[in-house]
């Protein structure tokens, strides 16, 4: 975030393929309104030994942000501690405070630089996050999360949430859908619980899904976040405000094939709360290249968005007031959501079973061969099956184990959508198509904050 000032607050950049820093900026210091300025930038995918071009994209990135001067930096793919570390003193006169998000084997990715001190910090490591034995892909070892900052900017709270989610590989066969889902839910579950003393939120992130996807309505129906390419009224960059598009150098032709514009899969959202107003003065990206340089610094394209933030009494606010058939979208997606998990449940159940048959056969071949071993009579064959028999078992073992506790993760999120249903259903006193005019309390309670 840019602090605010009579010129128009700097551009806020959007999220790119480790996603460089987003920044933010609040209300002018002695006044109740002002300019937010929340750039998200395209960091490069800082992978060491694998990303092309790391280190000069890493440096043009630390200039790029020393030059902006934005008020708060977001990125999401520094894997190395070592990149981290160089950014960190690369912006420290700029950014004096700076936190990385640990979690998983190789980390999160996300990283925060702020102009401002941060006042409180944590992070929350989603359930499900892709399969072990799908290396390729790495999702699993990067520990997915979602990293929530809060600053004080002049008598404003902000809360600010950076996160990435799993990537979806295959749309037409998608086997990450419903995690992808159960990460939606529990990030929205986090903003809406960690959210209440905030007067502003601010969600910046790679969620590697499309805007109608149902991942992303599940987020932006159940937390009230507004999309910032939907609601600013001055947008210049990419066609449809996309965050991958084909001139990018960097970027995977064959999997933008069925897109010949590209893909909006990067977001900034936004909502206000407690008597303050929030709208997208203006919102900007790049279109396949370096603002200053020419060559890309991400495979996905920055977001630079200028929010205007001002006082606004409980009558003025446009998001104060729902009624029924506003809210309907919601109960829609929460069911379509709840089908999704119960599916994914389903599949889960079915590759713990094949486990257990497995390891079964397994342990049955073990006890022959332990006979044949004993018995003399095939005893080197015995022993030359024993060796990857064992190894078949113990695969199998923690392949079951993972699937049961892939189970339980679903079925968590699945339980309580299943409950926000019910909830809907009691309170609207309707049977199998309720609609929710008064959804839940818990839901309620996070709205009418800003009333």
């Amino acid at each position: 975030m840019q602090p605010s000032s009579p010129h128009p607050a700097p551009r806020s950049q959007g999220v790119g393929e480790p996603e460089p820093p987003k920044s933010t900026s609040g209300p002018s210091a002695g006044g109740p309104s002002g300019h937010l300025a929340c750039p998200a930038l395209p960091f490069l995918r800082g992978i060491p030994y694998l990303s092309k071009h790391r280190a000069d994209r890493m440096r043009r990135l630390g200039d790029f942000l020393n030059q902006e001067s934005f008020d708060l930096a977001l990125l999401e793919e520094v894997w190395s501690e070592q990149d981290f570390q160089y950014l960190r003193q690369k912006l420290s006169p700029t950014y004096p405070a700076a936190h990385h998000f640990r979690s998983g084997i190789i980390g999160s990715g996300l990283c925060v630089f702020s102009k401002h001190p941060i006042q409180e910090i944590t992070q929350h490591v989603y359930t499900l996050n892709g399969y072990p034995y799908m290396i390729h892909h790495g999702d699993w070892f990067s520990g997915k999360a979602v990293g929530l900052l809060v600053l004080h900017l002049s008598g404003m709270v902000l809360n600010a949430y950076v996160t990435h989610l799993h990537a979806e590989y295959n749309r037409r066969k998608d086997i990450y859908l419903a995690h992808r889902v159960a990460q939606a839910w529990e990030l929205a579950q986090f903003i809406h619980h960690t959210s209440k003393k905030a007067d502003v939120v601010l969600l910046c992130g790679d969620l590697n899904m499309h805007p109608e996807d149902l991942g992303c309505c599940l987020l932006k129906e159940w937390t009230g976040l507004r999309d910032a390419y939907l609601e600013t009224r001055d947008f210049k960059g990419s066609e449809e405000g996309n965050t991958m598009v084909p001139k990018n150098c960097y970027v995977n032709q064959q999997e933008l094939k069925p897109f010949p514009f590209g893909v909006r899969i990067d977001y900034m959202l936004y909502k206000a709360v407690s008597g303050f107003y929030i709208s997208c003065k203006s919102l900007e990206t790049t279109t396949g290249n370096d603002p200053y340089s020419g060559t890309p610094l991400s495979d996905h394209e920055a977001l630079m968005a200028t929010l205007f933030v001002r006082h606004s009494p409980p009558q003025q606010n446009p998001n104060s007031t729902h009624r029924p058939a506003e809210r309907s979208p919601l109960m829609s997606v929460l069911k379509e959501a709840w089908t999704e998990l119960g599916l994914g449940m389903a599949q889960a159940r079915w590759w713990a079973a094949f486990a257990s048959y497995v390891i079964g056969l397994g342990l049955l071949l073990l006890a022959l061969l332990c006979v044949l071993a004993a018995g003399g009579g095939a005893r080197e064959a015995a022993i030359l099956l024993w060796t990857p028999s064992v190894g078949l078992v113990l695969w199998a073992g923690a392949f079951y184990l993972f699937h049961v506790q892939e189970v339980n993760g679903l079925y968590r999120a699945h339980a309580e959508l299943q409950h926000v249903l019910g909830r809907a259903r009691e309170a609207q006193d309707l049977g199998p198509e309720p609609q929710p005019a008064l959804l839940l309390g818990q839901q309620e309670g996070d709205r009418t904050k800003e009333q």
